[in-house]
């Protein structure tokens, strides 16, 4: 079990993107791209090899894999993969899923079953590599499941280093994550936790109006370097949004060791320090020491 006093962070962003068979998660286009753009060295950590990353820095992560195989052809890790390495590691994995919109009826029985079996406490959603509005009603049985099952919605938002310099993106279009598309799911599914993953460059306002609108909206820090961050976003964090603002990395993306040099520089409160970097995630994923 995890030891939240123990813990120096908890990251809630970090990606599974390579299958225990060898599968990648993205096409080889896709893949390239986002390793060149992020400058990424170990670019496919194994679970084992995550779980061992994670417990060497004295920290707990969240692990998911994005399933938006109807839109690229490529099948995700399987979910089941990351929800048995969490059963293996529970002092360090926390295990979230990736579900396709597209999917339908199958994707609410994954939902179910993932949260019933597994005991999955979140879903991710990536719009822009999915294809697909948040507010589409395609996608609201979904986030009936996961309201049902008292889980966490994450939500890819703003710019994204999948496709960045491939010609054409890849094929990536970028309008589908606006968080303003996801204030209408938020309205629509009061009940429903939500995380407003990275900086939402071009939208931070919007996310931020949201965040502060939405009192089940919270915003993650993953994907973008501290010393990137724009100026409002740091202001919200330190002040209207301490309680609603959480670390994450992208790793193996974005390494939790440089983002977490880079923040230390920041001019972020003492009282509010660790509120981003553990206190907020380990209440917003119900955890306690018992």
């Amino acid at each position: 079990m995890l030891n939240i006093d123990e813990l120096v962070a908890i990251d809630v962003h970090t990606h599974a993107e390579v299958s225990a068979k060898g599968g990648i998660s993205l096409s080889a286009e896709l893949d390239s791209a986002a390793g060149a753009y992020f400058k990424a060295e170990h670019r496919h950590p194994t679970l084992p090899e995550i779980a061992a990353h994670y417990r060497e820095r004295k920290m707990a992560c969240v692990v998911f894999t994005v399933d938006a195989e109807s839109a690229t052809g490529t099948p995700p890790v399987p979910n089941e993969e990351i929800a048995e390495a969490a059963q293996e590691n529970p002092d360090v994995i926390i295990p979230f899923a990736g579900v396709d919109p597209y999917k339908g009826k199958a994707a609410v029985r994954q939902i179910r079953r993932m949260a019933e079996e597994f005991g999955v406490r979140g879903f991710k959603f990536h719009p822009s590599v999915q294809a697909f509005h948040p507010n589409d009603r395609l996608a609201y049985p979904l986030y009936e499941a996961i309201e049902e099952a008292d889980a966490i919605a994450v939500f890819h938002t703003g710019q994204t280093g999948i496709g960045a310099g491939a010609p054409g993106g890849g094929g990536i279009r970028l309008k589908y994550s606006n968080p303003m598309d996801v204030d209408d799911v938020a309205a629509d599914f009061p009940g429903m936790r939500i995380i407003l993953a990275h900086p939402s460059f071009p939208w931070q306002d919007e996310a931020l109006a949201v965040a502060t609108h939405k009192p089940q909206v919270y915003i993650d820090l993953s994907g973008w370097s501290p010393k990137y961050f724009p100026p409002q976003l740091v202001h919200y964090a330190n002040s209207l949004l301490q309680d609603k603002v959480l670390f994450g990395s992208d790793y193996p993306l974005l390494s939790p060791d440089r983002w977490l040099a880079d923040f230390a520089k920041l001019p972020i409160k003492d009282s509010v320090r660790p509120k981003i970097l553990k206190e907020n995630a380990a209440t917003l994923l119900g955890l306690t020491n018992r």
